[in-house]
């Protein structure tokens, strides 16, 4: 129970996919103008995170690492799949994507309308791959500590895009040199904001 705390505190603060790998920041840098967009794609990521990995990980266990189909026959025992892990993580993110996307189209109509392309392309966001892969790079022990990782990966996302989208939204009112405003001041802000999440580096998990 402790190594699943720690994964999930670990995958919040420390492994932020922003501001530790980068990832997912052509949405995190599009989307977040506002917090209410911000707020709906931060909910949407973290539940294809929190679905996707525990579904890749029970994928990648019993099907793709080699000798992982030994539980079917002992003539399975050295196959090795692994090289389908892309295609079959993208396929698993794409359907998780397109049932996100109706459930959000159905009950909140005014939000899909906001977020625009950006949802469906939730399904090439790197961030959701990322989460997938480092899932496989790390080899957790169970599901329950890739469900962890998942969940902990989309919560920090989800921190990390309110927390811009709510200086933007500031910084609107404040007298930024033109050449500054827009992008431009973002990645400055982007840049202190990753800096300040290095600070966790010190906490002992």
């Amino acid at each position: 129970m402790q190594e699943i705390f720690n994964i999930f505190i670990r995958s919040i603060f420390i492994d932020n996919m922003i501001f530790a790998y980068f990832l997912g920041m052509c949405s995190y840098l599009a989307v977040s103008k506002t917090v209410d967009t911000s707020f709906g794609l931060g909910l949407a990521v973290t539940f294809v995170l929190g679905i996707t990995v525990p579904v890749d990980y029970l994928l990648n266990e019993y099907i793709l690492k080699p000798g992982a189909m030994a539980w079917l026959d002992e003539g399975f025992a050295d196959v090795d799949l692994s090289f389908l892990s892309f295609i079959l993580f993208i396929a698993i993110i794409a359907s998780m994507v397109q049932l996100v996307e109706m459930v959000v189209e159905k009950f909140s109509p005014a939000l899909y309308a906001s977020l625009g392309i950006f949802l469906p392309l939730i399904a090439v966001n790197c961030a959701i791959l990322g989460g997938s892969l480092f899932m496989q790079e790390r080899d957790y022990q169970n599901v329950a500590e890739a469900t962890s990782f998942g969940l902990g990966s989309g919560i920090g996302f989800f921190l990390a895009i309110i927390g811009i989208a709510a200086i933007r939204e500031k910084i609107r009112y404040s007298n930024i040199p033109p050449a500054l405003r827009g992008l431009g001041i973002t990645f400055i802000i982007t840049g202190l904001m990753g800096i300040a999440f290095m600070s966790f580096l010190g906490i002992k998990l």
